[in-house]
């Protein structure tokens, strides 16, 4: 039987929203990786093909689950074994092809679960999507409307600042901004192949850069001066979080601020971008 040496372990992660799924269907693109299938799995996301771990509904599902303590999954978790590393191996094998050398797992939670899947598969390699923190709460919003924006992006700062943290123990790990996965694929998509050690290029078709206008127009829309009650909500919000956003490189006010000084405080508590 196949075992987890034999192959090269990636986990994708990012919140809802981020566009981990975007980057996993063009990796899935190359001749040499195997992404999971699980057609009857919600997104096509591991956690939902295994019973080793809880699943991120366990916790409040989307825009809340990072809130949990319990949701954290690190290298201290009783479910941390090499019995266990096998058994989820298992449990993931069928959906895979495994005469693939390159085998990429993506969940949303993986954002913050990053040690426990490293103590599990210490050759693992792992890829993380960032996105603008108010995309993706708007994102998030849009299937769970009793969320309200400012404890999505609450929330988004919280899973981020707690991946960041866990960053500083994981060696072979590689970000990719969503902003510049659309509007550059070619040149992120070859740093992700480099960084995985696959032969030729990613596929890097079918991005729609226009996509990240959307929720700019939806945001500008949300805070305008039709609604003053809103627009001074928002204020509050952006006065209360823009530090912390600040140093992700983002602004709340500005979909397209991308700071690339910020790019190595994991020290401060921002993702450290390879």
């Amino acid at each position: 039987m196949s075992m987890p040496s034999d192959h090269r372990m990636v986990f994708t992660g990012g919140l809802h929203g981020s566009g981990v799924t975007l980057l996993a269907e063009h990796l899935a693109r190359h001749p040499e990786v195997s992404l999971l299938a699980g057609a009857d799995a919600p997104g096509c996301e591991g956690q939902h093909m295994q019973s080793v771990y809880p699943r991120d509904a366990a916790y409040g599902g989307p825009g809340l689950f990072a809130f949990d303590p319990r949701a954290h999954l690190t290298e201290e978790r009783p479910l941390c074994r090499v019995s266990t590393a096998q058994r989820l191996f298992e449990q993931w094998a069928p959906e895979w092809d495994l005469t693939r050398d390159v085998l990429v797992e993506k969940s949303a939670p993986n954002l913050i679960m990053m040690r426990y899947l490293l103590h599990l598969y210490p050759q693992a390699r792992f890829v993380m999507v960032v996105r603008h923190p108010v995309a993706v709460a708007l994102a998030t919003q849009a299937r769970h409307r009793d969320l309200p924006i400012q404890s999505l992006v609450a929330h988004w700062l919280h899973a981020h600042e707690l991946a960041a943290m866990d960053a500083l123990l994981v060696e072979r790990l590689h970000i990719v901004r969503y902003e510049e996965l659309v509007t550059e694929p070619e040149r992120v998509l070859a740093g992700v192949g480099d960084f995985l050690e696959l032969t030729g290029p990613v596929p890097a078709g079918g991005m729609d850069a226009h996509h990240c206008d959307r929720y700019q127009r939806q945001w500008r829309s949300y805070r305008s001066l039709v609604h003053p009650g809103r627009r001074a909500s928002c204020n509050r919000m952006e006065q209360r979080f823009a530090e912390r956003v600040e140093r992700f490189g983002y602004r709340l006010g500005d979909f397209t601020a991308l700071n690339p000084e910020s790019t190595r405080l994991a020290a401060q508590g921002a993702l450290s971008v390879t």
